[in-house]
Formats: structure tokens, sequence, C-alpha cells
């Protein structure tokens, strides 16, 4: 009997719809993967990088073990769920340089390594820092049961720094005769500029023939041919044919089967020359990350320094692994979704502005950098009635605001829980950075170096959350997961502090902040008179007279007002 209930249970599954969702309303979790939980300390250390100098000012660009283990076990736990997320965000995991850079440039005052990944070394395989294929495939899977989508970047306009223990490892350029071990070592003198210069020649690396480095005199005020921040830039115009790095098929030859478990599957069959351009690999290498694991969108990098066409490029190829990922896997809950892959990306200092360009290369939006940052519960409404009539001026696209991000901590940190009335009962799509929720401070050892940004991105403060904060999060994300039109519908702002929300299909919601008791709410035009109402913050029910409705008591200055 057991058998049959099983079964029917699975066919029912199956022949569910699929939950609803909307990328323009979505609420993205943007998590440096190594910062996060560490749930495997057994692969905390790799590639002979070194992870503890002896103090924070020094390991403020360490790895810190954070992995795929970990946020498993959060996702396991619920955690996301419970915070409403419809999107995790996590950073980069193919593997990284292995080696350390300068930190804070020319300073040189810590190393700098690749936890974050920003550095691609290897595209085709994960970073050992991270975990296994297929501890990659059982978060996926757990996150797409759960209704979340994933998303991953997508940097395509230049591979890591060479290093100095890279180079030691993969002989690639002089060391001046260095060790592993001392290559490995952080050293303060050490000069990457010095470094870089002399080496005429990049043959047994990346080699001219896919990138440009800073002595080819290109001009460096033109983004599609500068080298930004001195980083290999992959020549993303060039169309004629390359063959493979040297560098990579002796690293795989060497590394043999032994790399099994770190090795993307779908990925070996471009492990060998094909008769590509260096942007055309690295597009389809990114692409066979959705084609293994049916990843959901990637946020772009930089996305103003890479040839238009080849975002487009990117968008076709991973719309076509998504699909074919669907097709392959017709008993994952994922296989149900429609949507094709989801693009949204870093342009300096974007706004809510409309990209033309960029729309018709794929992309839904450009993260929105100008979102206030103060919880500012006395203007907030004009700023989402300006997001609203963007949204309808421009059908299937939106703003992705942010509070915090991975460059710069912009929120008032001891304004978090206004400032997250600001940000989850906005219009469009909306990304919390790890640790908005919990109260993360940041790590005050970084904050010594010159390159401050270091500090933001400290490790999540499990022992020490601030629940009042983690409460209003979790409470608003889920009324606005529970109620899209909050993100999706139009806006039309009703007085100084109150906004209603609108569709076609009669959705409703009318947001309140700063309420006070004496002070009934305006709900005219949109709740009528004698209609049962309930403010979802607090569960209090009242009852619309004359156009207005009022409720004794508010939580933390906001009410988010629907009709029952």
């Amino acid at each position: 009997m057991k058998k049959y209930i099983l079964s029917a249970l699975l066919l029912l599954a199956c022949v569910m719809p699929a939950m609803a969702f909307d990328w323009g309303g979505a609420t993205v979790y943007f998590v440096i993967t190594d910062r996060f939980l560490d749930g495997d300390s057994t692969n905390n250390q790799n590639y002979g990088r070194i992870t503890d100098y002896g103090s924070d000012r020094l390991n403020a660009a360490t790895f810190h073990g954070g992995d795929l283990a970990g946020l498993l076990k959060k996702a396991k736990e619920g955690y996301f769920q419970d915070l409403g997320i419809d999107v995790l965000w996590m950073t980069d995991v193919y593997e990284q340089i292995h080696g350390w850079m300068s930190g804070s440039g020319n300073a040189n005052d810590f190393p700098h390594y690749g936890y974050h990944g920003y550095y691609p070394l290897d595209y085709t395989q994960m970073d050992k820092n991270y975990g296994t294929i297929e501890e990659m495939r059982e978060l996926v899977d757990t996150l797409h049961s759960q209704g979340i989508r994933v998303m991953l970047g997508a940097n395509i306009n230049d591979p890591g720094y060479p290093t100095l223990l890279d180079a030691v490892q993969q002989s690639f350029a002089p060391t001046g005769g260095l060790s592993e071990t001392e290559a490995a070592k952080h050293s303060q003198s050490w000069s990457y500029d010095e470094w870089a210069s002399g080496m005429k020649d990049w043959d047994k690396w990346w080699t001219r023939d896919w990138l440009r480095m800073t002595d080819e005199g290109w001009d460096e005020s033109n983004p599609l041919t500068c080298t930004l921040y001195g980083l290999p830039d992959f020549k993303t115009e060039k169309t004629d044919a390359v063959k493979l790095p040297k560098f990579l098929k002796n690293k795989w030859k060497r590394e043999g089967r032994d790399n099994d478990a770190w090795v993307n599957p779908s990925a070996r069959q471009l492990r060998k020359d094909q008769r590509m351009a260096p942007a055309d690999y690295v597009i389809k290498w990114i692409a066979l990350w959705v084609e293994e694991f049916g990843i959901d969108g990637f946020r772009c990098d930089i996305v103003e320094y890479v040839h238009m066409p080849r975002w487009k490029q990117l968008s076709d190829e991973c719309t076509a692994a998504l699909n074919r990922w669907r097709s392959r896997h017709p008993n994952d809950p994922a296989s149900q979704w429609s949507d094709p892959i989801y693009l949204t990306g870093d342009f300096d200092y974007a706004d809510i502005d409309y990209k033309a360009d960029y729309a018709a290369a794929g992309f839904s939006s450009m993260v929105n950098f100008y979102f206030p940052k103060h919880g500012d519960l006395d203007n907030i409404v004009y700023t989402w009635q300006a997001y609203g009539d963007s949204i309808a001026a421009h059908p299937g696209w939106h703003p992705l605001s942010y509070l915090n991000n991975s460059y710069h901590r912009d929120a008032d940190p001891a304004n978090m829980i206004d400032c997250g009335t600001t940000l989850l009962l906005s219009p469009g799509a909306v990304q919390l950075f790890y640790g908005d929720e919990s109260g993360r401070k940041p790590n005050a050892g970084a904050a010594l170096n010159r390159d401050r940004d270091q500090s933001f991105r400290s490790d999540m403060n499990w022992d020490s959350m601030d629940e009042a904060t983690l409460s209003h999060y979790r409470q608003l994300g889920k009324i606005r997961r529970d109620n899209p039109v909050i993100a999706t519908g139009k806006v039309t702002t009703i007085d100084t502090h109150t906004s209603a929300r609108h569709n076609d299909k009669g959705d409703v919601i009318v947001i309140r902040t700063v309420p006070l008791t004496e002070q009934p709410i305006a709900v005219r035009g949109f709740i009528p008179d004698g209609a049962k109402v309930a403010d979802l913050c607090t569960g209090l029910k009242s009852t619309v007279k004359d156009g207005k409705v009022s409720f004794p008591q508010y939580s933390n200055r906001v009410a988010v007002i629907k009709a029952l």
C-alpha cells in the first residue's frame, strides 16, 4: 500500500502546476560562498594556498572555509525559504587561481586570493575549496525542490591574474627558482607590475592570441580594450580560431583522473582544441554548467567591458543548454519551469534606466546602484513610484535593487530594519547581501588595510545574529513572496506614506510606512468600504470605513494591508 501511495504522490507532484514566479519580482540572496558557512573542514586546504597568516588584517582575502556543504546545510534547514528567497546567487564556483595577488595594488599590504570567484583559472572544474561536483548537484537539486532558482557569475572579460604560485605549478613564467612553498607565501616587497612587465613572452600561459596585457599600449580609456586593474583581458572581439593554452592542456594531463570529483562532466568535450575564438571557448565553458546542473541565471561582470554580441551569444547558448537540461531531467521540479536563462549585470553605476541594446542581447535588468540606502520611510513611496513607472514603461525590464553588495557596504548599519522595509517592499527584483538580515559586522582587522572593501566580506555571524532584524526580514520576505503584486503590480501613490500595488487580476496591497495609531490609512479606490482587511505584519484585522482603515498597533513602523 505504501508503494502505491508514494507512486500517487510522485504522479501528483509531476502534474501539479509550477509555482508562480517572475524574475521581475524576485528576491535574490547574494552569498560569497567562502564566507557563509564551513560545512566541511576537510576541503579547506588546497593547491598549496596559505589560509592563515596570523591576523585578521592579513587574512582579509584568504580562503575562510565556506563551501557548498555549508550552503546545503542551511538550505536543508530552510534558511532561505524562511527568508522568502526566490533565487540564490552564489559566487563563481570555477577553479580559481591558486596563488595570491597584491592586496591594495602596489601597496601589497595583504595577500589577495580568489576566494570571491572573480579570478578564474579553469572554467571546466570546481575549485576544491568549494566542494565537489556531486555536492554542487545536490545543492542545486535541493534548492530547485524548494522552488529556489540558482544564479552564478559569468565573467567573460578576463581570467585571473598570473601569480607566483601558479607560475611555479604550471611552469608558465620564470620565478627566480622559487619553490612552491616559497611562492605560496605572501611577500609585501613583491611587485606584480614589475614581475609582469618583465615577462614579454606569454606563450606558456593564455598567450597573446587569447588576451591583451598592459604592455601592449591599448587605449586604457576604452572599456572594450583596457586591462581592468591590470587583469589580463580576453579579446572578446577576436573571431579567429585559437588553440587551447598549453598550460591548461598540461594541467589536465598532469591531473589525469585524480580530479574526476571536481571536473564538470559536460565540460570534458571542450578540453581539446576547437575551431573557435577565445570568447567562444569561455562562453561554451560557462554554458556547460547550465547543461550539467540546470543553472537558472547569471550575474554578468562589468558588462560594458565586453563586446555586445558576446552577451547575446551567452544568452542564446545558456538558454539552449537550460532547455536541454530540462528535457533530460523530466522528473526534476525545475524541468517544469519555462523561463529562459536570466541575465543581469554590473554596468558601472547603472540606475533603473532601460538599456535597449542590453535588453536585445538577452538581459532583463542591470544591478541598480542607486537604490536609497538609509531606510528613509518618509520618502520611499516616491522611489517606489519611479520604479513602478519604469517597469510599466518597459515590460520585461526591471530594476534589481540592493542595499549592500560585494564591493561596498552602503546601507546604514544602525538602521537595517527600516532599510529592509524600503527594499523588500520595493517594486522590481531585489537583492539581499548575506548578513543584511542578521546584523553581520565588518571585519575590523581587515579594515586596517588600504583596501577597506575586504572588511565588508566578513564571515557570516551565525553566533551573533540580530534576532529582531532577522525576524523582520523573514516576515517581509515571506509577505513579498506570497503576494507577488507587491513587486510586479502597478504602483499608485496614495499619499506621502502610502503606496498601492494592484494588477488586472484584482490583487491589491496597500503599504503604509511610519503609521501612527491616531492616523487612519487611506485605501479609497483600492479596497471598498465594508471590506474586512488584515495587516499582514501584525495579523490584526479591521474594516474599511469612509475609505480608511485603522489598527491599534503596528510592527516596525510599517503596515501591509490586504483584503480578506
